[in-house]
């Protein structure tokens, strides 16, 4: 299966910020999502396991008690129902894969 980044729809999900659902199956799912400065991800949970990868920006997530400013090129792993969320430090674009896929988001 090949994913046209140009041909997937883009889907406004919070102020200033957007997400491409990419590839996915019933296991996993890939989503680009990109944030404006100073947009925020609420805290929130859910039962699939999650991976993010910074591909531009700087953002500060927390994931638990913990809090951490990431950067281009680094990775975070949100194991299921623990809570979590961000605040976009500057403009950026995060690559988030689930597991299972996130059926809330087709």
């Amino acid at each position: 299966m090949f994913i046209k980044s140009d041909q997937v729809k883009e889907v406004v999900c919070g102020d200033g910020i957007r997400r491409k659902v990419l590839a996915y199956n019933p296991e996993m799912m890939m989503c680009e999502i990109t944030f404006l400065k100073g947009a925020v991800g609420d805290v929130h949970s859910h039962p699939h396991t999650q991976t993010t990868y910074v591909l531009d920006g700087v953002f500060e997530f927390t994931i638990g008690e913990e809090k951490r400013v990431v950067y281009k090129g680094d990775s975070l792993l949100m194991p299921a129902d623990v809570p979590h969320g961000t605040v976009a430090l500057e403009d950026g674009v995060l690559l988030d894969i689930f597991s299972p896929m996130r059926a809330d988001f087709l």
